[in-house]
């Protein structure tokens, strides 16, 4: 039986407020240790019959970016749960929300640009 492992650093402030988010896995095709900005981990407790999550982000993490992570995840989450329930409706719902907020994004985004010159 093949195993897999991911693994997570994170460097923190004083304050315990994520400075460096660093990250590996066994099947990763890059190889070697990875930086990013801000992760999200959540697992299902089937005891509990609820959601554990883990969202971190460095402190650094512009918030047009933040918003663009949350999407992206979204969009992962109406594919993944097409495969795993075979409900479209359901995944084309998230797939919706999805385009409502990157069409706001897009809007704050081009206000930014417009502010910043």
């Amino acid at each position: 039986m093949k195993h897999s492992e991911i693994n997570f650093k994170i460097q923190l402030d004083d304050q315990n407020i994520p400075e460096n988010i660093t990250w590996s896995a066994t099947d990763n095709p890059n190889e070697g240790i990875e930086e990013t900005k801000a992760i999200l981990v959540a697992t299902w407790d089937p005891y509990h019959k609820g959601t554990l999550t883990l969202p971190l982000w460095t402190k650094d993490m512009e918030v047009l970016d933040m918003k663009r992570f949350f999407i992206e995840i979204m969009g992962t989450v109406s594919e993944a749960s097409l495969q795993a329930t075979g409900d479209q409706y359901f995944s084309q719902e998230i797939e919706q929300v999805c385009r409502t907020l990157s069409s706001h994004l897009q809007k704050e985004i081009l206000e930014a640009e417009k502010g910043a010159k």
